[in-house]
Parts: C-alpha cells; structure tokens; sequence
C-alpha cells in the first residue's frame, strides 16, 4: 500500500507530462530503419537478449546533452557492418510548452567524435541546447555495480545527476580536468615553479570550487526528497560527499576555499610530479550512500537492496527536475526488475505510475511488468521488428 510520497502530490498535479510520441532510427546500431509511433503512457519492451531493446533506450538518451547511456562515441552507433556514412536519430516530443522535434546524428562531414544536433529544424551550434527541452535519467545493468565499484564511477552517476540540475556542471568538470592535466604536463617538463604553474593552478582552483558547490547543491536537493520514501519497499537514504573542498564550503566562503585549494595544489607540487597524480581535489570526492534502515554503506547492502536504493536516488532526482523546472524527464530503465521480487516490482510500478512520466522500460519476460496493466503500452522486438503484445492499450 502507497504511503505518503517523498513530496506532496500536489507539486505533480496539473505539469504536461514530457512524451516521446514518435522514434525514427537510421542506421542506428542494430537498426537500418526503424519508426515507431507510441501513445503517452509508459513504454515496454520486451524481447530477448540481444534483440536491440537497449538500442532503443540508448538512442533516448542521446535526445539530451552527453554521450548516452553507454557513454559510448560517435562512431560506436553506426549500423553493423555499415562504415563511411550516417547514422540519425529523429524523436517528436510532446511537452508543456507544445511539440519539439529533435533531430541527432553523425555524417561523414562532421568532425570526429562529435554528433550534429537540429531542434525544430534549427541547426545547434552544440549539444547544450538540448537540456532546454528535456532532461533523460536512466539505470542501466552496468550500474548494478555502482556501490561496489571505483570511487570514479560512482562520481560519474553523480556528476550526471547534477548536470540535470546545472547544465553548465559537465563544462566545468571537463575544464577542470584539462586544467588538471595541463599542470601535470608542465610538472614533468619544468619542474615545480614558475608563474604558468601558479596562472593554472589558480584556474584550476576556481573549476575546482564551482564543481563541488554544485555537487554539495544538488546533494542538498536530493536528500530533501529521500528523507521520506514512498511506501515501505523503499528504503530510507543517506547521501553524503566525503572531500575536503565539500567539509570546508559548508561554512567557508567560496573565495576563501578557492585559496584554500589553490595553496594545496602548491604544496603537492613536488610529490604530484613524483607520483604523476594530482593528490588533491574534487577529482578525489566520495560519495557515501547508506542504507539508514539497516545503518550499512550500500556496497553491504543484498543486490536487491542496491536496486532500490538506485532506484530511489533516481526517482529523487526525478521529482527535483521536475519541481525544478516544471516539467518531467524522461526516465529510461533497463532491465531494471531482474533483481526485484513481486511486492518491490509492484512498489515501483506504482510510483512510476504516480509520477505521471513516460518511462521505457526493458525485460525478457512480459510479467514482470504485469503491474502496469492498460497503464502502459507492451511492444515485443523479435528480429529488429517491433509488435504490439496488446496487454497494454495505445492511447
């Protein structure tokens, strides 16, 4: 039974829901050719492993500002066998301000590693136009891993939720990271002195503060909405990100950790040229996620705990973008009910359902998602062909 939701319905009530109502694939992973028009409801595919469910799902994620959710290159989505020529994504949305068309892909006249973006037929100078119309959050089987892998990976999922409140945080991460690589050249070179070292220390300093106020901004938001689960099923959350720029901005202005930062970076000199790493610095921040209701680190948490446990973070991170920017995002989850037994299905698909967002969902087996009943539309994919199973109903 549904208990009350980490915020009060009414903050839901009355937005248009973000849909996607149309999808074309050209020469896209496995697809040559693919159109698929689909109602407002949830989506799910099902079909069995290897038949280009994740394929669709991936493309999604590619109608916002990124890589996607394989993190994957340009050249990586051209079709199997395919070389020297395009691949294109096309989607027709439906949000609260009306219809966008997104168009996305890669031609052998653009730059390698870069994909072309055009929204209602405009040519995009770049791809950060896109948070303007959509946010896309997603899981994937390869975050199953998240609480017991590197520190590194589970900065990166942060780092994606944060860019979904601050669009400009995947810039200043980037920068930061060049400047960082830029110091360690000039250590190697020429030693530990000289007014360039101090000139990119200083820049490196300011990325550095801006990244992790952003991080200490988000987490904020998200632990407002993770203080009260939805129902039982969900556990209670504690986030928290361990780092000395972090512990230092929570009662210290910023300019004054940005010296702070700066005067270690100086200090390290001499043992970051020895080691050839930077020791200090937003690139070293944990973040910590405890289980409250059983008081452990996540990474001592059963797989199914861990699945809620994402899953709680991710629908957080839903239910601020919305408040945020009085719209929802598109919410992709692979495979996300393997490790689930039949009461925690059951809890997400009603709080999915709550929600009132269009969420693609993927799976072997069409029970699993026996929850949604007429709330969602059921497609089966069987050799690159899309069916409708009619256990859902197409609006």
């Amino acid at each position: 039974m549904m208990h009350e939701p980490m915020t009060d319905v009414g903050a839901l009530e009355g937005l248009a829901t973000l849909v996607v109502r149309k999808l074309t694939l050209t020469r896209f992973r496995s697809y040559e050719k693919l159109s698929l028009e689909v109602g407002p409801q949830s989506v799910i595919l099902t079909g069995a492993n290897g038949a280009g469910k994740t394929n669709i799902l991936e493309a999604l994620s590619l109608l916002a500002p990124g890589r996607g959710l394989r993190q994957a290159g340009s050249g990586d989505f051209l079709n199997r066998g395919q070389k020297n020529t395009n691949w294109g994504i096309y989607a027709h949305l439906e949000n609260i301000g009306g219809i966008v068309e997104i168009g996305t892909g890669h031609n052998v006249n653009t730059p390698k590693g870069r994909r072309k973006v055009r929204i209602n037929g405009e040519q995009m100078s770049g791809q950060s136009r896109l948070a303007s119309y959509l946010h896309v959050v997603w899981l994937t089987p390869r975050m199953d891993r998240i609480f017991v892998d590197s520190a590194s990976t589970r900065r990166g999922f942060f780092d994606r939720l944060v860019s979904g409140f601050d669009v400009e945080h995947g810039r200043r991460v980037a920068s930061y990271q060049r400047c960082m690589r830029e110091r360690m050249e000039m250590l190697r070179q020429s030693g530990p002195s000289g007014d360039w070292l101090e000139a990119i220390e200083q820049t490196m300093s300011e990325h550095a503060v801006s990244v992790s106020a952003a991080r200490c901004d988000a987490l904020r938001q998200l632990t407002d909405m993770l203080q009260t689960p939805y129902d039982t099923a969900f556990p209670k959350i504690g986030l928290s990100l361990e780092g000395p720029i972090e512990a230092w901005l929570d009662d210290t202005p910023a300019v004054v950790v940005e010296e702070r930062v700066r005067a270690a970076l100086a200090a390290d000199r001499l043992r970051d040229r020895d080691s050839g790493r930077t020791a200090f610095g937003p690139h070293k921040t944990e973040l910590l996620v405890r289980h409250l209701g059983h008081d452990l680190l996540a990474d001592q948490c059963s797989t199914g705990e861990q699945k809620m446990l994402l899953l709680s973070i991710v629908l957080a991170h839903t239910q601020v973008l919305t408040k945020k920017f009085n719209r929802p995002p598109l919410i992709l989850l692979d495979e996300v009910m393997a490790h689930l037994d039949e009461d925690h299905r059951r809890s997400v698909i009603e709080v999915l359902c709550f929600l009132g967002v269009q969420v693609w969902l993927t799976g072997v087996d069409p029970a699993l998602f026996s929850g949604f009943g007429d709330r969602a539309q059921f497609l089966n994919i069987t050799n690159g062909i899309i069916t409708d199973c009619n256990v859902g109903k197409l609006a």
